[in-house]
């Protein structure tokens, strides 16, 4: 594997997504989050880290032209190459989006267009990690007790909390794994919760590194509530 300062680094920011949960008539990426869109926000953070290369972004279908304008080029993000559309749901939207990342491009991060604070920290130590290992996860530990529920409601088993995370994005593979896992997915007719669940079941390891509980995904109106918190809270500090 290649020098992390010398291998190509591409992001995919899947933000096809149609919000329907949001209960808005504006997508919640579209949503305004101090000043700018979330997307703007999430895409501001990877245009400032040296090791990313290239930028794709996933749009709904039909409006690649909107988030070129209104999001990409309103609020200079360089360098977002490619605006492509996206599928009927995430999957299929980061499997359109691997097929336009260059053959040459060593590490492919995946990560959420309505994840707004993630950090460029966690961001880099994703992409280091990636020259080492097969895929690098970022998550949290549950914090809750969690049970094992069964269709008629009764509780089959509590789980052991110590060995339970909450997996966000980034997630970072090699681009010829993610590129594998994705086919086999489709060629099985598999599909996963997650990135590295594709890769998982083709035997390769994940390796989970800590995040903040500060990086939600914004896909309910308390989810806005709480995002609108943690920026105010990051703009007074």
């Amino acid at each position: 594997m290649a020098d992390k300062k010398k291998q190509k680094v591409a992001a995919l920011i899947p933000a096809a997504g149609m919000g329907k949960r949001m209960g808005k008539e504006k997508k919640k990426q579209y949503l305004f989050l101090g000043d700018r869109p979330v997307l703007a926000h999430t895409l501001k953070v990877f245009e400032g880290i040296d090791e990313v290369n290239e930028i794709i972004l996933i749009a709904p279908v039909g409006e690649e032209g909107y988030c070129l304008n209104e999001i990409v080029e309103k609020y200079r993000i360089h360098k977002v190459t490619k605006v492509v559309p996206g599928g009927k749901d995430r999957q299929d939207s980061v499997y359109n989006g691997l097929k336009f990342v260059s053959n040459d491009t060593a590490c492919v991060i995946v990560h959420d267009g309505v994840r707004p604070f993630v950090s460029s920290d966690i961001i880099k130590q994703s992409i280091e990690l990636c020259a080492k290992v097969d895929g690098v996860a970022a998550g949290v530990p549950a914090r809750d007790t969690i049970k094992r529920v069964a269709k008629d409601m009764f509780v089959e088993a509590t789980m052991n909390r110590a060995h339970l995370w909450l997996i966000q994005t980034p997630q970072t593979f090699r681009y010829k794994i993610i590129s594998e896992a994705y086919n086999k997915a489709y060629i099985d007719n598999f599909r996963g919760t997650d990135d590295a669940s594709l890769i998982e079941r083709l035997g390769y390891k994940i390796k989970v590194i800590m995040d903040s509980y500060d990086n939600i995904k914004i896909t309910t109106p308390f989810d806005m509530i709480f995002a609108e918190m943690i920026y105010k809270n990051r703009e007074n500090r």
